[in-house]
């Protein structure tokens, strides 16, 4: 029988980036669901302040090379991969030097957020499922740690849903407290749009606030996660309303066996109602 397999693609994993309680949940856990039996992959963003040289990171050429139009503008997509080899696992970064080659995450210096922080997010999902593609493997479960993941259900469920490696994938979204305050680019659902993506998808992203972007993450999701203790109030109700499969927050020592039998209820449960 055939390995499920899991696509994580996270916005932190250690020790790329800082210990967190959610990048610690992106080193362990796609671990833990292997050692559980399970194949995987995972992706996280080339941010500017990972060191490449200590963590040994290098490109993948038959993977880089192609270009993505965003706003009308074309950007080199660059793989690049290192491994974690006590876990014997393998990280790849979606790379950009308009979009990662600087010094900070999500914020400058003076802690002003990026304002093209909405088309790094839209590089990011669409190098995630173009990389997918190149590889030709096709996720049984696609797991999304982080705001900069959210548009990865809506282009899984609408954008891609007639490709064949991703037409029976489900998809879960994990929400944590990462919340911002900024509201991104007023033209963030024109840029991000793609064929197969209608105006009624978009509503959420006429006032894309943190609270709206993750809305629509819920949205074309079909499983839920609690990363975090405590979310935004608004978006636990709007979780609850949903009526979708929800795993409530798991504390850190038994978290990875929870995720395992939840993917593996979601994997013989029919796909969630869409919107």
């Amino acid at each position: 029988m055939e390995k499920p397999k899991v696509l994580f693609v996270a916005q932190e994993i250690t020790p790329y980036l800082k210990e967190t309680p959610m990048s610690l949940i992106g080193r362990h856990l796609p671990q833990g669901i292997q050692e559980r039996g399970k194949e995987i992959r995972t992706f996280m963003p080339r941010f500017g302040n990972i060191n490449e040289r200590r963590n040994q990171l290098h490109e993948v050429i038959r993977l880089s090379g192609m270009n993505l139009v965003i706003n009308d503008a074309d950007h080199p997509l660059i793989i690049k991969v290192a491994s974690i080899q006590q876990a014997r696992m393998q990280i790849y970064f979606i790379d950009n030097e308009d979009y990662f080659h600087r010094k900070f995450t999500f914020h400058d210096k003076n802690e002003k957020f990026f304002p093209d922080n909405d088309e790094r997010t839209i590089f990011f999902a669409r190098g995630v499922l173009e990389t997918v593609k190149k590889l030709s493997w096709g996720p049984d479960i696609v797991h999304c740690h982080g705001w900069m993941t959210s548009l990865l259900p809506l282009y899984i469920k609408k954008a891609f849903r007639d490709n064949p490696l991703f037409s029976d994938s489900k998809v879960i979204f994990s929400i944590y407290d990462d919340e911002f305050s900024e509201s991104m680019h007023k033209d963030y659902g024109a840029k991000m749009k793609l064929n197969g993506i209608t105006a009624k998808d978009l509503k959420h992203y006429k006032s894309p606030t943190y609270v709206n972007i993750i809305k629509a993450a819920i949205d074309y999701a079909d499983g839920l996660v609690f990363g975090s203790p405590e979310i935004n109030p608004e978006l636990l109700s709007y979780m609850k309303e949903s009526g979708k499969p929800i795993l409530d927050y798991q504390p850190m020592e038994n978290y990875i066996d929870a995720y395992s039998d939840f993917y593996d209820e979601l994997l013989v449960n029919e796909p969630a109602a869409i919107g």
